[in-house]
This record gives C-alpha cells, structure tokens and sequence, in this order.
C-alpha cells in the first residue's frame, strides 16, 4: 500500500522538523513496516513550465514548427515540436536538457540532450502528457497535442517544476500489507494520520459523521445481516461524468490509483482517504427504486465491469435491484448499473459487510479488489457515516449543482467497542518496567481508547475502529502501550541459561540422517510441498476424500483438502518435473493428517491427528530397475541412518511381504514393510492409472511411503570391529536354476553361514531356461582364517555350498 503524506497531512500536523526517513522510522519500529521512501519528484527533475513567445514554419519540415519559450533560464530559447496544438503566448510544458522522458510515451526512459532536428537547433522538448507521466491529469485524444497548462486553466509560472503544478511534490511510503493485516483502521490515510498523531502527541483533526437529513426515504432491504451489518443508499441527481480536478487526480495517483472520472474518483478517493469503500450505481438502472442485499440463489448470473461472467452460489452475497443481481457485494460493481458517459444520477452504496464473506467470494471467484481487500480486514459499521458525509461533501464541491433527494440507511447490527480489563500486576510484569497510571492512560488515550482506573484494574474501551478483531484481550493492550512507548525505551535483558546436560534427541537425528542419506549417498533431490493438496492428485493416488480432513477456508477451491499422504505431492511433483528430465529421484519428509483429534501441548488446543511421513520416487524408463532401485535405498536405511523398522540384512522383526495393497501401486508389483507385524511403510510401481489421472506421460516410477514415526532410533551403535583377513579371500561365482518360488532371501539364508560374503548379481530367465525355473547368479567370497587355500580346498568349499543349496531351495548348478 502507498501512503501520500500530502494526504496524510490533510488531517495531522505533523512536527515542522521531522524528515520522511523519520517518520519511516517512527511508523516501522511502533505500528507498520515501511519499505520504501519515494520522492515522487524525482521524476520530474528539469521538467519545467515554459511559455511561447512564438512560433513558425521549420524551413526544412512541414510537420515540425520552430518555437521561442521561455523556460525561466534567463533567455528565450529555441526548440524544434512538432505538436497540433501550439499557440503563442500559451505555457506548456517543456523538459529541459537532462530530463527523462518517455519518447511519444513509449519504450524505455530518454535522457533530453540539446540537439538538431531537421537542421535546426533544439534547447530541449516541448512534451505531451504521455512523455512526462501526465496523462492521467491531461488526457488527451490526439496523440500529437502537447500540454497546454492555458488551456486547462492550470496556474502556474514559468520555470516552476511541474511536480509543484500538479501537486506531485509529495513524499509516498511503500508500506507492506503483510504488517497490517490486523490493522483494518489503518487501510486508509486517515487511520494512518490517527496513528502518527498518536506517536508525535499532535491534534488530529477529525472528520465530522453526520448523517444527510430531510430527505426523502430510499428504500434498503437487508435479508442476509449475518453478512451485511449496514447498508446505506444515497441517491444523488445532476451530475455529469466529467474529469476530477487535478488535487484529486494527484492525491489518487500517488496513493497508488489511477484517475478515472470525478464520479468514479470520489469513491476511490473516500476508500483511499478513510479506508471506507464506496460505490455509485447509475440510479436510471436500479429497477423498482430498492436496494436489496441478499445471498445469492444457485444458478444466478452477474456480469461485472470487466465483462466477466460469474455463475453465483447460494452464499454469495449480492447487491439487487427488484429485479436481478447488480453488484458482487463488497467485491465489484455490475455491467448493466454502472457509470456510464450519458449518467446524470448516481445512487452511491455505503456499506459494510463482514469479513468472511468477502474473503470466500473473492477467493471462489479469483476476484481481489482494493474493495475486498479492505472488507477482509474487517471494517467497523460506524465508519460509513466519515465515508458517506465525505462523499457528498465531494460531489458538493465538484458538482455544484447536484442534488441530494434521498436516503436510505438499514442498519441491523452495530459495531460494539471492545471491552477489556487489564491489571497494573499483569502490565508491570509482561512489560519488565514499571510504568505509572499516568503514563498508561496518557498512551490509550491517544489510540482512541477510554480508561477508567480502579482498585489496580484498568477497564479499556477499544474504539470501534479497532473492535473487530484487532483488540479482543489483554494481550493487545499490553502490545499498543509497549510499540507507543517504543521498543528501544525498554532496556535488553540476557536471557538466564543453565546447562546442566546436552540434549540428545534421536528421533529427530534419525530424521535428519535419513534426509542426508537419500541426499548424499542416493542422490535423491528433497522437495517441499503444500500441506493442502489439488483433488486431481488425491484422486490419482487413489485416496479417498472422505478420509482426508477438510479446510472450512481453504487456499483455493481445488485445494480444499490437507494430504493424508506424500503420495499426492509426489505425484504433482513428477508431473511438473518431467516435463525438463527423462530421469531424476525426489523425496520428501513432512507430516501428514487424519481425521481425529490431536492435542500438542494442552485439552483446549485441538488439531487434526499428525504422522511423520517420508515418501519417495525414482523415475526413468525400466520399470523392473526402478522397484528394485527403490527396494534396495529401503534396505541401506537401516545400515546408514542406525534405526530398526525397516528390512535389511539379517534382520527378523522387519520384512518385506504383501499383505494390503497401496491404493497408488501397480495391481503385482508392490511390497509392505511388516514392524513388529504391523505395516509401517509400503513400496511399489506406480500403477499406470495413477499415472495417467496425474498427467504423467511416457514414464515409469517406483515410490516408496514410510511411517517414520514407527521407525526405532537405536541409542547407540553396535558395529563390530572385524580384522581384515589376514589370507587372500577367493572370488567365486555361482549360476544356479531354482523354481520361480525360491526367493533371494530363501538363497541368502542358506549360505551366508558359509562363506565370508554373498551377493546377488542378476536374475535371468530365457530360452536356455527351462519353463517354472530361473537362473540366478550369485557372488561369493570364501577363505580360510589361517592359511591361504589351496585348489583342493576351494572346490571342496564350493561343492559343499551347492550341496546345501541343493538340500535347502532345490538348486541345481548351471
């Protein structure tokens, strides 16, 4: 938001002595972050009023004249336009010589340098409103009329800086929304004026509230007041669609806005001034001479100002006529009823509606205006009656001749002030000093509160400007006496830390080790994903929405759901990746949620239940490679990361089998990880459903999903030291046939009390195989601990492992 402090000054004096940086200052370290500082003369350096003292043919171009100004440097001097409408005696505008200029107002900024046009020398630029950042205060049709300051009437005197002219010299602070989200008083110039008053303990000048008397009744229905408190109609006759007058334009352009026309303008400029918007309906429109604020019905429509056509819903809250919809209330204004250039009445809607209304429309429609955004924040009703009396203060002074002939103001439900009580005890022990009740009321008192002291309680009354929703407890008391006071007046204090033993957390090193493993030594890439989730990936994955919890305000409508699984992301992670690479490895370790309750830290704080989860997928194009890529990162997380849950060498209490199928997984190729019989995590191939609903094409992918809160981080380690041998160890072989049921492990199992090491090399099947078997090739490392072996030895060793593969899974050497 930008924040003129010409504008602000129309209600606060501000000290003579203060600089823009201060007040910057003063403002970011007790109310708002100010992020910028912007001269808004700056631009109009060396851009200057200038008058014609004549003007004649170039000798060498028809299209050009050769004109003598006076541009306030002491002599006339000569410049070359080419301008339609240049007339001698008339002051204009002109850029001197290190001026930036837009050249016909387009392309990139043009430093003004003396030169020669057509052979004829040339001081400078006489401009049109476009080259100087001036077509919203002189809109012009011709492309080719420079800007006339006679012509409009403008008073000014040559050589004055055009900033001066139009009152541009002005000082803008770029504040961040972000820092005042709970501050909806402060979305206007107004409340930001009310605030440094408070800071500087200067008058603020308020703005009177009355309301417009001995008029005719306008009739206002209001059948949704949980969503509209306050509704007022004012119906105003003789007046014109014409341009605003140049403070205005000034005032609305340097707080962020463009000029539109002075109907317009007045609404704008209210909503910039008070934070209040307004609206203005062309009366001839209004069918039925009644305004009717209702919740839209299903299938309704409503074409708005920028030709979108919206479906309504029931909720929706929309402004009617007798007959249909006009306007998305508090969002955008309708096609049919708007301003238009043959308007000569207006029915101006000052109103105010609630917060979570404004923000579900809004966000179900995409639809974020300066309007809505204000309305989100939460806008007490009693500032319509500022608003409204401000606006027709305006058309007063802009429209001398309009009349104001009727009013309507339905009014349900008022803003009631915050009340809170707050003890000394409470203020002297939060604040770490000690503060008198002088000083406590003095700063209250100047943020608008009432304070009334008794028995060590302060009983505040917030006003209502700051009553819904910013100031609802002590707490946001003791925060406005702390930031008026100022930050820096409270004295830093070391903290007081005893250490008396380290911290050991081993689930959380077990988490980070797994990380660093899928990292470092798999070289997966880690992704971070939302914890809400698009349908389409949820549905791909085959999870089913009942289960998974629901936001009551979701970001999006198509993310309404939080994930009960990484699955989903990984899924919409895939698709969006594979669009730059054939073949990559991601994964994530984040929490997931189920329906149920879950209390972190006390009964009275509830949430959804919360997992641990880490999920995982490599892509690439051998679906039989990517499972058991994926199959054997599983089984090194247990050696690497120092935990028990997951199936690796020699282990018993964790294993891989097939009980219950992830909804995700191809229909054959898939595995359960069984703890302690129960199912802890799950790997398999994407089935090719999913797939295909994720928008994944002409891929494979193998993923894996693990509960990790389910995973043992052991205390400690308990490697053995061996000896490396002190004898040759001898590499053999082996290609056996067993059946097709005789798995790895079954072969494993058999040996490795054999032999020094075994290892698995490949599995084959072809047509040197006969049918129901496969042959599988396996490594060995055999020795002696004493002695070198010998032929002799090594053949009986390797006769001896295929007896026992023989007895035990039925090999057969091949």
């Amino acid at each position: 938001m930008y924040i003129s402090l010409n504008f602000v000054k129309r209600y606060v004096d501000l000290p003579e002595d203060l600089t823009p940086q201060q007040i910057a200052y003063d403002l970011t370290m007790r109310t708002v972050e100010v992020e910028d500082v912007i001269n808004t003369a700056d631009k109009f350096h060396d851009i200057v009023v200038g008058e014609i003292k004549s003007v004649s043919a170039h000798p060498n171009a028809d299209a050009l004249r050769i004109c003598m100004v006076d541009c306030g440097v002491g002599e006339d001097k000569q410049i070359v336009c080419g301008g339609s409408n240049l007339v001698a005696g008339h002051k204009v505008c002109v850029s001197k010589p290190g001026a930036v200029v837009y050249w016909h107002g387009e392309g990139d900024p043009v430093e003004i340098k003396e030169s020669k046009l057509r052979g004829e020398p040339s001081y400078g630029m006489i401009c049109g409103a476009t080259e100087v950042f001036l077509a919203d205060y002189f809109p012009t049709e011709d492309d080719h009329e420079i800007v006339d300051f006679t012509q409009y009437g403008v008073e000014c005197e040559v050589g004055q800086c055009v900033a001066e002219v139009v009152g541009a010299a002005d000082i803008v602070l770029e504040i961040d929304n972000k820092s005042l989200t709970n501050r909806p008083d402060m979305w206007g110039h107004y409340g930001v004026a009310r605030e440094l008053a408070a800071i500087y303990k200067v008058p603020f000048k308020a703005l009177p509230a009355d309301k417009p008397e001995g008029l005719a009744k306008y009739d206002v229905q209001i059948d949704s007041p949980a969503q509209c408190p306050r509704y007022s109609a004012t119906k105003i006759e003789n007046v014109c669609v014409k341009e605003s007058p140049v403070w205005m334009k000034t005032l609305i352009t340097n707080a962020g806005m463009r000029p539109i026309n002075a109907i317009v303008d007045i609404t704008n400029f209210i909503m910039m001034a008070v934070g209040q918007p307004l609206h203005a309906f062309d009366s001839t429109h209004v069918e039925g001479e009644k305004i009717v604020v209702r919740s839209a019905k299903a299938g309704e429509k409503l074409l708005l100002l920028d030709d979108l056509d919206l479906e309504l819903a029931e909720g929706d809250l929309v402004i009617c006529d007798t007959k249909e919809p006009m306007a998305l209330a508090g969002i955008k204004g309708g096609k049919k009823d708007s301003i238009l250039d043959d308007t000569t009445s207006v029915l101006l809607e000052a109103a105010t509606f609630t917060a979570p209304g404004i923000r579900k429309t809004s966000r179900r429609f995409d639809e974020k205006t300066d309007a809505s955004m204000r309305y989100e924040k939460g806008i007490d009703t009693q500032r319509v009656d500022i608003g409204l009396k401000m606006a027709l203060d305006l058309f007063k002074e802009i429209f001398p001749e309009c009349k104001i002939t009727a009013f309507g103001d339905a009014y349900p439900e008022a803003t009631k002030n915050a009340e809170i009580d707050v003890t000394q005890e409470f203020l002297d022990i939060r604040l770490g000093k000690v503060l008198t009740q002088a000083e406590i009321e003095d700063i209250l008192v100047r943020l608008g509160f009432e304070v009334a002291f008794s028995n060590g309680v302060y009983h505040c009354v917030a006003p209502t400007w700051r009553s819904t929703g910013d100031v609802s407890m002590r707490d946001d008391v003791l925060g406005d006496i702390a930031r008026l006071l100022g930050y820096e007046y409270f004295e830093s204090k070391p903290l007081p830390v005893n250490f008396e033993h380290s911290v050991k957390q081993p689930d959380k090193e077990l988490g980070r080790a797994m990380r660093e493993y899928l990292a470092f030594r798999c070289g997966f890439n880690e992704i971070f994903t939302y914890p809400w989730i698009e349908e389409k990936y949820i549905d791909a994955a085959g999870i089913d929405k009942d289960t998974c919890v629901k936001l009551a305000t979701p970001p999006s409508p198509e993310t309404a759901y939080l994930r009960a699984s990484l699955i989903p992301g990984a899924l919409e992670a895939i698709e969006k990746n594979k669009r730059y690479f054939d073949n990559f490895s991601i994964f994530e370790a984040a929490q997931v949620f189920e329906k149920g309750e879950y209390h972190p830290s006390s009964e009275d704080e509830t949430l959804p239940i919360h997992k641990n989860m880490l999920t995982g997928a490599i892509v690439g194009d051998d679906a039989k490679t990517l499972f058991f890529q994926v199959k054997g990162v599983i089984e090194g997380i247990p050696g690497y990361c120092h935990c028990e849950g997951l199936p690796f060498v020699d282990c018993k209490e964790a294993k891989f089998v097939q009980e219950e199928k992830p909804t995700w997984a191809d229909e054959k190729v898939w595995l359960n990880i069984v703890f302690n019989k129960e199912v802890v995590g799950s790997i398999g191939l994407l089935s090719v459903q999913a797939l295909a609903d994720a928008g994944i094409k002409r891929a494979n992918a193998a993923a894996f999903e693990i509960n990790t809160d389910k995973l043992v981080a052991l205390p400690s380690r308990t490697n053995e030291f061996k000896h490396l041998p002190q004898f040759p160890l001898v590499d053999k072989d082996l290609s056996i046939l067993v059946d097709e049921s005789v798995k790895w492990a079954d072969i494993y199992e058999a040996v490795k009390y054999m032999v020094k090491e075994v290892k698995f090399v490949e599995e084959y099947r072809g047509e040197q195989v006969p049918e129901g078997k496969k042959s599988i090739m396996l490594s060995v490392k055999i020795g002696n601990d004493d002695s070198t072996m010998n032929a002799k030895q090594i053949d009986k060793k390797m006769n001896g492992i295929m007896k026992v593969l023989g007895n035990k899974v039925g090999a057969e050497l091949r």
